[in-house]
């Protein structure tokens, strides 16, 4: 019988072979890129489409034969298309800092790690980078499944002219990490004030004598809890790793299937892909039946609505402002006849942009 060396010899022999075939096809599909990248630049197109990226991904994912997972390939062709992307030009992408946050986590399973990441302390900021020109692109967290919209997102959407370009929803699994390892010395538990709302019956049931302190990111709680031993940080398991923490206990989030959504901001319109999604910003005179007449064009012309929110005007006259989901993309004759009816009778209207749908299949579990 043949040891285990003899036996595997000749199978890394062929996994060298099947390397080197893929360096020099990959080498190929970037000279593709480079050449791409120069009649957009002599045209002034952007580098980044993301409904043309999201076509690739459904491409590769109905032909993926196995024993891949689906996930598994379209995770490894985002990173191919990130670095072709690279060597067209540069792509700086704003999030919600620091390093070690769930936004820098979205941020990379959408772009890819071949990116300039640009980690800013406030949702502002992040708009603020990108409408001048400082960032490409930003991306910030819009809903969670447990605790619902992310408010000071809708309102910097209501009073930006950034167009959404895209959506990634990845799951939240929170961590409790301290110096230690452990909570003998701790009389604080710092995190985002969504990730302590996420936390609250782990740590009621688990930590009830921790005080709980709200501060600007989950990240940041891990880098307070590295200069303090008395505090402890929920975050993800990367940012124990990156600020020298020791994981206390995993899984502290009340739902298990805990997600968020994310939503990446930009400048540009995204054509077509039909898998696409538009959202609006709507609202309605303070009449009786109202509501009714906003969402009476959505049915007639055969349009799905796939969320609905409502935020105060913040005008004093209990005013509200509808942020509505739909199916499809603007251009779409069914969606831009139901939009035109929709303008007539709204109060106010604004589309925040049509985009390819997140596919969940897709998105990192």
């Amino acid at each position: 019988m043949k040891s285990e060396a003899e036996q595997l010899e000749p199978l890394r022999k062929k996994i060298d072979a099947i390397d080197q075939s893929l360096i020099t096809l990959l080498t190929e599909r970037a000279q593709v890129a480079l050449e791409v990248g120069h009649i957009k630049q002599e045209f002034g197109s952007v580098v980044y489409r993301p409904e043309r990226e999201q076509q690739v991904l459904d491409k590769v994912a109905t032909k993926n034969p196995g024993p891949l997972t689906t996930q598994g390939i379209t995770a490894i062709w985002r990173e191919i298309m990130s670095a072709c992307r690279a060597i067209e030009a540069d792509t700086k992408i704003a999030y919600l800092g620091p390093q070690g946050t769930f936004s820098e986590e979205a941020t990379l399973a959408f772009f890819g790690h071949c990116v300039d990441l640009y980690p800013v302390a406030s949702l502002d900021e992040i708009f603020r980078s990108v409408e001048t020109g400082q960032s490409q692109y930003g991306v910030l967290p819009i809903e969670n499944s447990s605790e619902g919209a992310i408010s000071r997102t809708l309102d910097l959407l209501l009073e930006s002219g950034l167009l959404i370009t895209g959506e990634i929803s990845i799951p939240i699994r929170h961590t409790l990490m301290s110096q230690s390892g452990d909570l003998q010395k701790v009389t604080h538990v710092l995190a985002h004030p969504q990730a302590l709302a996420q936390c609250q019956h782990w740590l009621t049931q688990h930590a009830p004598q921790l005080h709980r302190e709200a501060v600007s990111s989950n990240a940041q709680a891990a880098l307070d809890a590295s200069t303090n031993p008395q505090f402890a940080a929920i975050a993800s398991a990367s940012a124990a790793n990156t600020y020298g923490l020791k994981v206390v206990h995993e899984g502290v989030q009340d739902d298990a299937h805990n997600r968020t959504r994310f939503v990446v901001i930009g400048h540009h319109i995204a054509t077509p892909t039909g898998k696409d999604q538009t959202s609006l910003i709507l609202s309605v005179k303070n009449e009786a039946g109202a509501v009714y007449k906003l969402l009476e064009p959505f049915a007639k012309h055969g349009v799905s609505m796939t969320r609905i929110e409502s935020r105060p005007a913040r005008k004093g006259t209990w005013e509200y402002h509808f942020y509505v989901d739909i199916e499809g993309h603007q251009d779409d004759p069914q969606v831009s006849v139901a939009l035109e009816a929709l303008q007539k009778i709204t109060a106010f209207y604004k589309c925040l942009g049509s985009y390819p749908k997140s596919n969940h299949a897709y998105d990192k579990k």
